[in-house]
C-alpha cells in the first residue's frame, strides 16, 4: 500500500523497491504500533476477562501467582504484524496472502479456545480433536494453494492434480512471474532433501499431507512452549529471523544459485511479513516480560506456529524447521514421550510412570527448583544457537 504508492517516485523513495529496506521499516512500524496500543488493549482485555486466564494447579507457587493475568495478548502481535505488512509488503504477492490466511485462521482457532477457557474459568477449552481437525483443514487448503503456485514454475506442470488440473492452473496464474525457472520436474510436489543440491524427493499429491503435518506440528509445538513469561516469543523471533533470511535467499536467483539451494520465485516477499512479526513480537515482549502484564494465549501461539510452518513449506525448507525451531521440537517431544511412556507403563504394570517430573520440558525444570527467569533465559540461549545452526546448513551442500 504505502510502499507501492511511494515507490512509484523514482527519486529518494526508490529505496522502497528493496526488500531489505522495507523489512527494516516493517520491524520498526510493527514494534511501535504494538507498544503504543499495548496498554489500551491490555486494559480492555483485563476489563472483559475479569479473573483473567485460568491457571492450572501444577503445585508450583510461581504459576499460581500469575492468576488474574489477562490472556489473548496475541491480538497485540497481530495488530502490529498486519499494519506492518499492509504498509510495507507487496500485496500482489500470493505467498503473503496464503501465510496471512494460515496465521490469522489459526489465531481465530486460538481465540475460540481462549474464550472458552475464560468463559468457563477452566483450563479446558475447545476439544483438542476439534482444534486438530480445523487445523488440518486450514493447512490442507494452504498447502494445496502453495503446491499450485510452485506448479507454475515446474517443467512437468500440474500432472499430480489429475482431474483438478484446471484448479491448479488457476492457482498457478497467480504465481509471481520470473524469467528463471526451477529445473527439477518434482519441484511442485516434491520435498527438498537436506544437504543435497537441487533435488526434490517426489511426493506428488502427498506433498499436501506432508505440508499439513509440518504446519499443524509447528503450531502445536509453539503452543506447548508458551508456558512462562517471554518463553515463546523470543525463540519465535529467532526462528522468524532465520526464515526471513532463508525466504530472502530462496527468492533471489543469484543468492540461491550461489548457495546451491532451490530458487523459489516470490518467496522473498515473506521477509517483510516475518520482519513485521519480529517487530510485533518485540513489542509484545515489552508487556510479556517477567512479570507479564498479559499472556499471548492460544490466540498468539497457534498463529505464530502456523506461520512458521507455512513459511517453511512455501520456501521449500521444511526439514530446516526441525533445527531452527529445535526448542519447540524439544518441548513437543517431551510431551509426547511423557504421555506415551505413561500409557505404556500403565498398560504393562498397571501403574503409569513418568520420565520427566512434568511436561512440557520447562515445567520439568520448574519442578527441579530452577527460577523462572533462569529457565527462560537459558531456553533463549538454546533457541538462538539452534537458529544459527539451522542457517549454517544452507552452505553444507
Amino acid at each position: 500500500m504505502l510502499y507501492e504508492w511511494l515507490a512509484a517516485d523514482s527519486g529518494i523513495f526508490n529505496v522502497l523497491n528493496y526488500i531489505t529496506f522495507r523489512s527494516g521499516a516493517a520491524v520498526v512500524t510493527a514494534f511501535l504500533v504494538t507498544v503504543l496500543f499495548g496498554d489500551a488493549i491490555i486494559n480492555f482485555l483485563r476489563a472483559r476477562q475479569g479473573k483473567g486466564q485460568p491457571i492450572r494447579d501444577l503445585s508450583l507457587e510461581a504459576q499460581l501467582s500469575k492468576q488474574g493475568t489477562p490472556t489473548m495478548g496475541g491480538f497485540l502481535i497481530w495488530l502490529g504484524l498486519v499494519v506492518g505488512v499492509l504498509l510495507w509488503g507487496n500485496l500482489t504477492d500470493p505467498y503473503i496472502w496464503v501465510t496471512l490466511f494460515v496465521t490469522l485462521s489459526y489465531a481465530v482457532l486460538g481465540f475460540l479456545d481462549d474464550l472458552a477457557k475464560v468463559s468457563k474459568q477452566s483450563a479446558d477449552g475447545v476439544p483438542a480433536s476439534v482444534r486438530l481437525l480445523a487445523g488440518f483443514g486450514i493447512a490442507a487448503i494452504a498447502c494445496a494453494f502453495i503446491m499450485g503456485l510452485h506448479g507454475a514454475h515446474t517443467p512437468a506442470g500440474h500432472a499430480e492434480w489429475g482431474p483438478l488440473n484446471g484448479l491448479a492452473e488457476t492457482i498457478a496464474s497467480l504465481a509471481p512471474e520470473t524469467s528463471v525457472e526451477p529445473a527439477d520436474p518434482a519441484f511442485s510436489g516434491g520435498v527438498a532433501v537436506p544437504f543435497v543440491n537441487d533435488y526434490f524427493f517426489p511426493l506428488g499429491g502427498f506433498f499436501i499431507l506432508f505440508g499439513m503435518i509440518v504446519v499443524v506440528g509447528s503450531a502445536n509445538a509453539v503452543n506447548f512452549t508458551d508456558g512462562l513469561d517471554g518463553l515463546a516469543i523470543v525463540p519465535m523471533s529467532f526462528a522468524a529471523a532465520s526464515y526471513a533470511l532463508i525466504a530472502y535467499l530462496t527468492g533471489n536467483f543469484v543468492f540461491a544459485d550461489y548457495l546451491g539451494i532451490q530458487f523459489t520465485p516470490g518467496t522473498g516477499e515473506l521477509t517483510v511479513l516475518l520482519a513485521s512479526m519480529i517487530g510485533a513480537g518485540m513489542g509484545f515482549l515489552w508487556y510479556n516480560a517477567y512479570p507479564a502484564k498479559v499472556f499471548m494465549g492460544d490466540t498468539g501461539s497457534l498463529g505464530l506456529g502456523g506461520m512458521l510452518g507455512v513459511v517453511a513449506v512455501a520456501a521449500k525448507h521444511e526439514f530446516a524447521l526441525v533445527i531452527i525451531g529445535g526448542l519447540f521440537v524439544m518441548e513437543a517431544v517431551s510431551v509426547m514421550i511423557q504421555v506415551g511412556w505413561f500409557k505404556v507403563t500403565r498398560k504393562l504394570t498397571g501403574e503409569g510412570k513418568r520420565i520427566f517430573l512434568m511436561a512440557p520440558l520447562h515445567h520439568h525444570y520448574e519442578q527441579k527448583g530452577w527460577q523462572e527467569a533462569t529457565i527462560v533465559i537459558r531456553f533463549w540461549i538454546i533457541a538462538s544457537i539452534l537458529a544459527l545452526a539451522g542457517l549454517a546448513t544452507l552452505k553444507l551442500r
